[in-house]
């Protein structure tokens, strides 16, 4: 339920300031902070928030109150600060996996959360760190480098806001609080379609691209070069060049139809992949737009209106007419998003199926089994009850092998039962027209270009997705650009004081202290600010003042010398010394290298060496070998995600030391870069037989 700004108003003890939720942050509105993030963020809760009357697990909670301009309801903006050094969750694992592991640990982090509109009117609860429902949920460490952690647009449970308009809101943040770096890990999806590999043909880049976030590392060994590459292969498919490729599979002609749909529509020249789609998305996005003004001049929050008795008929009647269509278990779970093999899909719904049949066997055909007597009945031969459950919500109108599997809810109990009748006892099905016409994906009988999803779903699935054998380029292209999740948003240093002169301080180690054990490439610098005619001293008090407030290691941190600058004295004066926006590196002593409190990553030395050329943690499920300690990814050893892990695992490398192979293998492994980084004046046709002179090898 959304709050009014009346609501709003009475729940404050006083009256609350509330902003505008399209202009919040803007330029100027309503500060204008100019020092750095640890300042700024400071300013902004004084100034733009009100402190609640309750806390978090002993966290102070501030909140923001923003009033959509044209549906008018207001949005809670809640800003957290966590201290770490009293934090449960001490160390970042975000930092880990986008190879931040080894800054610094900072004492503070702000997570700015908007909840899931239900919680609108409900005080924060402990836990709400972990959840992904939140319409946003970002979390900046107190040296300005951060994560996305979650957004959620309408798909995603936001009743009013779409996820442009809380994108938009977040960069705005962060670019008014002059935030340095913020990652995220794209995972987001629209109608089951990975948007990191459909945006990324359509335009280029990930739907975050559109508001600068750009490749930062890929998972299991892909590299920037690779994506880019990836990218480029996928996107400039030639339209007619997929048709040929399709030739002899039952999806040419579709494919072939609707390429013919979208190129007589458009008035320019369809010719790649990267044309075609990108015309479909705009489309699709015009008509959403005038979707959306409809509703917004129909009706305001929460858009409840009684429907028409002609319309309540015409539902119902759509309704029977779609219960009757069956669809092939193959087919819906192809279109799933499962952590499941399809082999393990596959032997629960045979499991099912018997028991059903079973059912029918004792009481000759009459009467269903209810949804706790199916699960119980497969359970005898099945443990995993995740596995059975997700199976069970698929199995409605499905034609498993030579039966179909009905699902309603029994009029009498008000139970949900299932029952099952063969295939063709009663019910006529079109086995020609059955992957076309009842697959979800497919455009199925409608007029092409009328349910613009579902088709740029097909082609998505059909084309990205399960491209012909015969040309594993694509596969492996797809592949590299679904294995890079992690993408950064770089905000660079703005020098525009003019009575100010900056500076980005680092700590070397005192060869006295910690420089033999601190042996990694050095944390990023702190930026610090003093007046234009400050002398060399008043540098050193400051940056001493700003890395022992942001950093838990430099708590004791004094500051010796300034490297390169040993012969000024601390009264001389910086102006025309050291230009402004310079990085200058200090010497210090009071680091205690063995404090718990040192990296984001924590104290834990993991040895990465994964034979996709994997070196560091990339946030992938891995396994160490039992006897040298190095991790690898499980995917990369045939594991699946939902298998367990073995108790004793041992690396390709340490079975050949122990045991000898008396005959070399002849597949040699080599990475995606060696099918990926093509020469650049290859043309795709040069790519295809590129890849065949590969396999003949």
């Amino acid at each position: 339920m959304s709050i009014s700004i009346l609501e709003a108003c009475r729940k404050r003890k006083r009256r609350p300031k509330i902003y505008g939720f399209h202009t919040f942050a803007d330029s100027g509105c309503p500060i204008s902070p100019a020092g750095p993030f640890r300042d700024n963020v400071r300013m902004f809760l004084r100034e733009c928030a009100q402190l609640e009357d309750y806390n978090l697990d002993g966290m102070p909670i501030w909140c923001t109150l923003l009033v959509h301009e044209t549906l008018s309801f207001v949005v809670p903006l809640y800003t957290i600060e966590e201290d770490v050094r009293s934090s449960n969750q001490r160390s970042c694992d975000q930092c880990r996996s986008t190879g931040w592991s080894k800054h610094f640990l900072s004492k503070r982090k702000y997570h700015v959360i908007i909840p899931i509109v239900g919680d609108w009117n409900r005080p924060l609860e402990v836990g709400i760190f972990d959840l992904h429902t939140h319409l946003l949920h970002g979390l900046i460490h107190s040296n300005g480098f951060g994560h996305l952690l979650c957004i959620n647009g309408i798909e995603g449970g936001s009743n009013y806001l779409s996820g442009r308009e809380i994108m938009d809101l977040w960069d705005r943040i962060c670019t008014n609080l002059r935030v340095r770096k913020i990652t995220v890990e794209d995972v987001s999806k629209k109608k089951s379609m990975d948007l990191r590999l459909l945006h990324g043909v359509a335009y280029g880049h990930p739907w975050f691209g559109r508001w600068g976030y750009k490749f930062s590392r890929g998972s299991f060994g892909v590299t920037e070069q690779n994506y880019n590459r990836a990218i480029e292969i996928l996107s400039s498919l030639e339209l007619d060049t997929i048709i040929r490729d399709f030739s002899g599979t039952d999806r040419c002609r579709e494919i072939k139809q609707i390429f013919r749909c979208y190129r007589d529509m458009s008035e320019t020249q369809l010719i790649t992949l990267r044309d075609i789609l990108r015309f479909m998305l705009t489309v699709k996005s015009c008509a959403s737009i005038r979707t959306k003004s409809v509703m917004a001049t129909a009706a305001t929050p929460p858009f409840t209106s009684k429907p028409s008795p002609q319309m309540a008929l015409r539902k119902k009647s759509l309704m029977k007419d779609k219960s009757t269509k069956c669809r092939r278990f193959s087919t819906v779970i192809a279109t799933m998003d499962s952590r499941w093999s399809r082999k393990r899909l596959e032997s629960a719904a045979d499991v099912i199926v018997n028991a059903l049949k079973e059912n029918n066997a004792k009481n000759i055909g009459h009467g269903g089994m209810s949804r706790q007597d199916v699960r119980d009945a497969a359970r005898m031969h099945i443990g995993d009850t995740g596995l059975l459950d997700y199976v069970l919500k698929a199995m409605h109108n499905v034609i498993f092998e030579s039966h179909i599997v009905h699902r309603a809810v029994n009029p009498t109990t008000r139970l949900l039962e299932y029952t099952i009748r063969e295939l063709n006892k009663g019910v006529e099905v079109n086995e020609s027209e059955q992957e076309v016409l009842e697959e979800p994906l497919s455009p199925g009988p409608l007029e092409h270009g009328t349910d613009i999803y579902r088709e740029i779903a097909y082609l998505y699935v059909n084309v990205l997705l399960n491209y012909p054998a015969e040309s594993g380029l694509v596969s492996l292209a797809s592949q590299a650009v679904l294995d890079s999740k992690h993408f950064v948003k770089n905000w660079p240093f703005r020098d525009e004081a003019e009575q100010l002169l900056t500076y980005v301080c680092q700590v070397m180690p005192n060869f006295l202290d910690v420089e033999a054990k601190l042996t990694w490439k050095l944390a990023p610098g702190e930026l610090v600010m003093v007046p234009l005619h400050a002398p060399l001293l008043e540098l050193k008090r400051r940056a001493e003042f700003a890395l022992r407030e942001t950093y838990c290691i430099m708590e004791n941190l004094v500051i010796t010398e300034v490297e390169n600058m040993e012969e000024m004295e601390d009264e001389e004066v910086l102006f025309g010394v050291i230009e402004s926006g310079s990085e200058v590196w200090f010497r210090g002593t009071g680091i205690d290298p063995e404090s718990e409190l040192r990296f984001e990553g924590g104290d834990d030395s993991w040895l990465v060496k994964c034979e996709c050329g994997a070196e560091d943690d990339d946030g992938e499920r891995m396994v160490a070998c039992d006897i040298c300690e190095v991790w690898q990814h499980t995917r990369c050893h045939g594991i699946e995600d939902s298998e367990i892990v073995p108790p004793l695992f041992v690396c390709q490398g340490c079975c050949t030391s122990l045991a000898p192979l008396r005959t070399e293998s002849a597949f040699k492994f080599e990475s995606i870069e060696d099918h990926l980084l093509l020469p650049p004046a290859m043309e795709f046709g040069e790519e295809l037989t590129f890849m065949e002179r590969y396999i003949d090898q």
